[in-house]
Order: structure tokens, then C-alpha cells, then sequence
């Protein structure tokens, strides 16, 4: 039996990153306007790369909010230039779900090093799989934002958030906290 296959072009994309703890990582990318959803726990890729490291996985409109912002966003809003010794618990990665998407994140990380004088080492690699948080520590900063913990590390990167990608931003949502 021959099946119909019809071929659409979605805008609605979605990429991993992991850098450093994901309720500040969470916070940071529910706070852009353009994304739709952040799913906030653990992923992995394969090979070397297959033990899980906490992330999210950021759905976006590419329409609203390119690619090359996001990953800009993400390296500027982690360590991504430092080799510290929780490195295998907060992996500074992306995590593609295509070879346009792969392509897309190694030029986005040499324009960046091209204006910074530490190396990056946010790797690049393959997306295998997740598991999400539970539910009690999902939407951690928005459901908390007067913990100390949000006021003094996540806070901190929302400012910066605002102050250099504030046209990404969603203003509503963190004008609300």
C-alpha cells in the first residue's frame, strides 16, 4: 500500500542546551519571547556523551526567535568558557535534533569565540534522549521567585538577559516577578 507522505516546513523547532543548573538554564529560556515550551531535566547524546547531564530541551518559533539568538543567548548566559569540576554534571552542550541545526551551532560558537579571548568548550553533539524533572522542580524560578537560591544565581542572569538581549525578551513575563 502506497502511502501519502505530505511535506510541510514548520517553524517550530526545538534544541537542547546544558551548561550549568537547569532551573537557572529553564528560567533564562522561558523568559524569550518566541518560545513555547521548555522542558527542564536531563539529557545525553551517545558514545562518550551518554550519561545524562542536567539541560533542557527549548521548543521555539525560529519565525520569532532565530537559532543563532538562542545559542548566542545560551553561551552568554553559562560558563561556557570554563572546564570546572562539575563539569560532567552540568555539561556545557548543545544538543541538535538535525544536521542543519549541528551546522547552525558550530558557526554561531566561532562567531562568538571570535569576540571573547577565553575558549569556549561547549560541545556540540547529537541529541539521544531526555529525562525530565519532576514536576515539583519544574518552573522552579516562576513558581519561586523569592527563594534565595532564584535571587542570588538565577536573578543575576535574567539582568543580564534584560540588559543585553532584552529584544528577546519576554518583558510582560519578568516585569510580573
Amino acid at each position: 500500500m502506497k502511502r501519502d507522505i505530505k511535506v510541510t516546513t514548520s517553524h517550530h523547532q526545538k534544541i537542547g542546551f546544558g551548561g550549568g543548573c537547569h532551573w537557572c538554564t529553564e528560567a533564562v529560556f522561558q523568559s524569550l519571547s518566541g518560545v513555547t515550551k521548555v522542558e527542564q531535566g536531563w539529557l545525553a547524546s551517545f558514545d562518550e556523551h551518554d550519561s545524562l547531564s542536567e539541560g533542557v530541551i527549548v521548543h521555539f518559533d525560529s519565525q520569532k526567535l532565530p537559532l543563532e539568538a538562542l545559542i548566542t543567548i545560551h553561551l552568554a548566559t553559562h560558563s561556557s568558557t570554563s572546564n570546572h569540576s562539575m563539569r560532567s554534571k552540568y555539561r556545557s552542550t548543545i544538543y541538535y535534533f538535525s544536521e542543519h541545526q549541528a551546522q547552525q551551532a558550530e558557526n554561531c560558537i566561532t562567531k562568538v569565540q571570535a569576540d571573547i579571548n577565553k575558549m569556549i568548550i561547549t560541545q556540540v553533539l547529537a541529541f539521544n534522549r531526555f529525562k525530565e524533572n519532576s514536576e515539583k522542580y519544574r518552573n522552579y524560578y516562576y513558581s519561586n521567585p523569592d527563594k534565595p537560591f532564584c535571587q542570588t544565581v538565577i536573578q543575576p542572569k535574567l539582568d543580564k538577559l534584560m540588559s543585553h538581549y532584552g529584544v528577546y525578551t519576554n518583558k510582560k513575563k519578568l516585569n510580573s516577578q
